[in-house]
This record gives C-alpha cells, sequence and structure tokens, in this order.
C-alpha cells in the first residue's frame, strides 16, 4: 500500500493526498497538464531503462548468468515522451539487490517513477554428487559443477574441481552443495604430513604431525616428529608442509 502524493504546477502548497490501493511498482510522479496516461511504449521504455541500470552496475563473472528482470507499472501512471533521454539512479547509494528500486526520472517534463527490479546472479561452484560424510578423501567422481544463486548462497566456493581433488572432508556434506573451504582441508589435525624445508636451492624433508587444519595456502602448525619441536609451515599440497629457514 502506497500514498500518492499530487504537486499541482499551479499551486505547489497544496497537497492532495489519494486513497490507499494496492500496487506492485511505487510510482511517484509530478503532474503537468500535457501528461497523459503511460503508453505501452513509454512503459516499455521506462522498464528498459531501469533494467539497463542495474546492468551497469553488476559485474557478470565468467560462465555466469546473469537474470534481470523489470516489476509491474501501472499504467495509469502519467508519463510523457521525454524530450531527453531518462535519468537514472539507484536511491540512497545502496548496493544491488536481488529486489531492488530503481529510480527513472523526465527532468524537463517534471516526472518519475520507481520501477522495482529483480537480479538474479548464478555462478558455477563446485557441488557434491552425493552425501559427503566426514572424512571422505574428495575425488573427481564427488563433485561436479553447477550453476547457484548468489541471492541465496553468498559463501565463499570453488570454481575448479581439480583444486579440491585429495583434500578430505571435515563436516557432512548434502548432495547439491557447494563445497565450501571450511568444509575440506588438505592438511588435517592429526594427519602425519611431509614437512618440506626450504632454504635457497636446498631442501630438507622430515615427517611430522598437524596440529591443527589448513587448506591450500593456510598456516598450520605441526610437530616435527623426529625433533618433537613444534613449528609453522604453509599447506602447500595434500598431506604437505612447507617451513623456509
Amino acid at each position: 500500500m502506497t500514498y500518492f502524493k499530487v504537486y499541482s504546477l499551479l499551486n505547489v502548497s497544496s497537497t492532495v493526498h489519494f486513497s490507499r490501493f494496492f500496487c506492485i511498482g511505487i510510482t511517484i510522479f509530478f503532474f503537468s497538464s500535457f501528461l497523459n496516461a503511460a503508453t505501452a511504449e513509454q512503459l516499455v521504455a521506462i522498464k528498459s531503462a531501469a533494467t539497463a541500470h542495474v546492468r551497469s552496475l553488476v559485474t557478470q563473472p565468467e560462465n555466469g548468468v546473469l537474470s534481470i528482470e523489470a516489476g509491474y507499472l501501472d499504467s495509469r501512471i502519467r508519463t510523457s515522451d521525454c524530450p531527453v533521454a531518462l535519468e537514472t539512479s539507484l536511491p540512497g547509494n545502496k548496493r544491488v539487490s536481488d529486489h531492488s528500486s530503481i529510480l527513472v526520472q523526465c527532468l524537463p517534463d517534471k516526472w518519475r517513477v520507481y520501477v522495482p527490479v529483480r537480479t538474479k546472479l548464478m555462478v558455477p561452484l563446485i557441488t557434491a554428487v552425493k552425501p559427503l560424510s566426514r572424512g571422505t578423501v574428495l575425488s573427481s567422481s564427488d563433485l561436479t559443477s553447477t550453476l547457484v544463486n548468489t541471492n541465496t548462497y553468498r559463501k565463499g566456493g570453488f570454481t575448479d574441481k581439480d583444486k579440491i581433488i585429495g583434500p578430505r572432508v571435515k563436516r557432512s556434506v548434502r548432495m547439491g552443495e557447494p563445497i565450501e573451504k571450511g568444509d575440506i582441508c588438505l592438511v588435517c589435525r592429526n594427519d602425519k604430513v611431509i614437512i618440506k624445508a626450504v632454504k635457497g636451492g636446498l631442501s630438507i624433508v622430515t615427517k611430522g604431525t598437524a596440529l591443527n587444519d589448513g587448506s591450500l595456502g593456510e598456516q598450520v602448525k605441526v610437530k616435527n616428529d623426529k625433533s618433537k619441536r613444534i613449528i609453522e609451515g604453509i599447506v602447500t599440497n595434500v598431506g604437505e608442509i612447507s617451513v623456509r629457514f
């Protein structure tokens, strides 16, 4: 429900309130003697301007699918064939969401309309093809690429299946769910790991025990099984930690 306020050009001090009514497209406009009910062509132009504005604000990722659709507009709104290009904006400097309200206006003819726009961005993420229990070592047959709606899924995921083949699942993942960084570990706590100590061209390899979980590139603590010293290193592969000395 929305109140419409009509501002008369003949008497800017007087304000008339229309009775409440249901409307999907929220509109605000200024009356003038030459404004008429919007034509089908004008409604199309208004919607096109609104969707174009949203498209300019959203970056479509590689292999992603972007869907932008303007909502219903009441054909009784009063507009004109604007003599200049319609101006568009996202009020309040807000970020584009799945449902946004875009302001479309014609400054010379003193009218403006708020257009509801729905945006859906689908991105390819690696998901589980079957339920994965804790401790599962991921293989290619466990994974697939699926388009996921970012409006309902905003966590980080993986786009390259090859990068997560070999790690172990830390917690259960349901079929169809994206694999998240926190779901897997290339090195898991209490795992026996290879420690590679590198200095210049010299490399020393020994064995150790991981003291916490780690994904690729993360820093973890590891105990050298021989010296019993606890050191920190970077996860560089499945069951492998590299340290510099």
